[in-house]
């Protein structure tokens, strides 16, 4: 869990020309909710949000808003976020009660080489992260996957994992492919027997129009 406590202030003003105003200030209008509390209506920094989701943690992230003097454990549940410029406009956060296991979705991170990329293959990440239940303090960072032995053609599943936890249940599907070597890609190039090329195509028509230009 981390130390870091975001401000929250309350928001009083709704509606899209105060959130227009709040956002000119420097901060974003955002909801905080939870099964023990009720939905309040605040305003936070953009950067501290952005410097959570940009952390080694992101989305799992659970630390402290203040809100009203009172600390409450949340995590960020929703962003909006400009298309264009990719400015944070919106925050959902959720309370979190640490006694409680729930349903997190952890990052893979593939350790080494895999033989069939020493020859040449592709490694090709089908899912980049699996679901696991656990209580918010066990939550790990990111499951390590070791690809080294996997050679052109194989693909490694949830049930290949070798992530050994009494705290955290994998709820993914174990069938459900995380990666897979492919072959190199090869581009071949057929040319058809007998076809013209556009330039032997142009010196034939030039040579014949010489001919038929020349002088009897």
């Amino acid at each position: 869990m981390s130390d870091l406590i975001v401000e929250a202030e309350p928001r009083t003003e709704l509606g899209k020309n105060a959130n227009r105003r709040l956002r000119a200030s420097g901060r974003i209008p955002g909801v905080v909710y939870g099964q023990s509390t009720e939905s309040v209506s605040v305003s936070v920094n953009p950067k501290k949000i952005s410097s959570i989701i940009h952390s080694d943690t992101g989305h799992n992230t659970i630390f402290k808003l203040e809100l009203n003097s009172e600390k409450l454990n949340v995590l960020i549940r929703d962003l909006q976020v400009d298309p264009v410029r990719g400015h944070l406009l919106h925050a959902d956060f959720q309370t979190i009660a640490m006694d409680e296991a729930r349903v997190f979705a952890v990052p893979l991170e593939p350790q080494g080489e895999s033989e069939g990329v020493k020859e040449g293959g592709i490694l090709d990440i089908v899912v980049r992260e699996i679901e696991v239940e656990c209580l918010p303090t066990d939550v790990p960072d990111q499951i390590q996957v070791d690809v080294s032995a996997l050679e052109i053609g194989d693909a490694l599943r949830v049930s290949d994992l070798t992530f050994e936890s009494d705290k955290v249940s994998i709820l993914s599907s174990p069938e459900l492919v995380l990666l897979t070597v492919t072959p190199p890609k090869v581009e071949i190039e057929e040319e058809v027997e007998g076809e013209e090329t556009p330039a032997e195509e142009g010196t034939d028509q030039q040579e014949v129009g010489q001919e038929a230009s020349k002088p009897e």
